[in-house]
């Protein structure tokens, strides 16, 4: 769902949202003059809305290339008390059940591909009330959230780890589809050929795009998904298969958070918890395990 699609279907969308006794519920779309408020109320909890907060940051709030449309929902007092992204990334910030249940009714409106993700214990709670309303996800990633603050000096620094350039976006674009094939079973060169072309462009000029390359072969990449000046979310993290085992994923992982720890507090990422092979290698790595999370994938049939 794009943003103006999203803007566009306000009106249909905020008749959904209404409290068991048929009141309204405080929920409104925000705009970018909210953008000050928006972003005091995420750096509350900054390494949870590193992905919120950096698109603002990156776009302003009503911009296209948010690939949705945020929402606020404010309590009696007229504070901010959730603030959700609604889109082809559903992610939603809130400690306040009656927002969560108030994003959910906006969620039955989002009828597109996306998935959405979240901390468990909030995504189990917004999946059981989809699926009262007939909505199921298709698949389910029970993933860990993972941070570290200071990279383990004995391990050795990898000298040619270095920014992606222009010439490479041809190489990340195959890596990343390959990458979201494997985990969740959808290819975005033939869903969305144009866009993931125009994302990893944009992320290599913003200095987001990180790779180890022999001669014309990528042997490790990572993307910087999201960038406050609190946390650096990184994800897409690969290794060439010819090259695993021999320690690249841990030196280059290593000398990646010892660069971006100069300017960030901390570094987090997401992985998948039944992939223990990576799990191992970035607590190795210094990575600390921060909570339990989880990523729905919803296909539109």
């Amino acid at each position: 769902m794009s943003s103006a699609f999203a803007i566009a279907e306000i009106g249909t969308m905020a008749d959904l949202v209404t409290s068991a006794a048929g009141s309204p519920l405080q929920v409104d779309a925000l705009r970018n003059e909210h953008e000050a408020e928006v972003l005091a109320f995420l750096s509350q909890r900054p390494l949870h809305t590193v992905f919120l907060a950096s698109l603002i940051d990156d776009n302003g709030v009503e911009c296209v290339s948010n690939r949705g449309a945020f929402y606020g929902f404010r309590n009696p007092a007229g504070r901010l008390s959730g603030v959700a992204l609604i889109g082809e990334k559903t992610v939603i910030e809130t400690q306040d059940h009656v927002a969560l249940k108030a994003f959910a009714r906006l969620e039955l409106a989002n009828t597109s591909d996306h998935l959405i993700r979240g901390e468990q214990s909030q995504i189990e709670i917004l999946l059981a009330s989809l699926e009262r309303a007939g909505r199921t996800p298709g698949l389910i990633c029970s993933e860990i959230l993972l941070e570290q603050r200071e990279p383990d000096p004995g391990i050795a620094a990898e000298p040619n780890l270095r920014l992606a350039g222009g010439s490479e976006i041809g190489s990340v674009v195959s890596i990343n589809a390959a990458m979201a094939c494997e985990e969740n079973g959808t290819n975005p060169l033939v869903k969305d050929p144009a866009g993931l072309w125009k994302r990893v462009a944009r992320r290599i000029d913003q200095g987001r795009v990180w790779v180890l390359v022999d001669e014309s072969r990528t042997i490790f990449k990572a993307d910087i998904v999201s960038e406050t000046s609190e946390v650096a979310f990184v994800e897409g993290v690969y290794v060439c298969p010819e090259e695993r085992r021999k320690g690249h994923g841990l030196r280059c992982m290593t000398q990646l958070a010892r660069h971006l720890l100069r300017r960030v507090k901390s570094v987090c990422l997401v992985v998948n918890e039944a992939n223990q092979r990576a799990l191992a290698l970035y607590q190795r790595a210094g990575y600390k395990v921060v909570s339990n999370y989880n990523t729905a994938y919803f296909t539109t049939v």
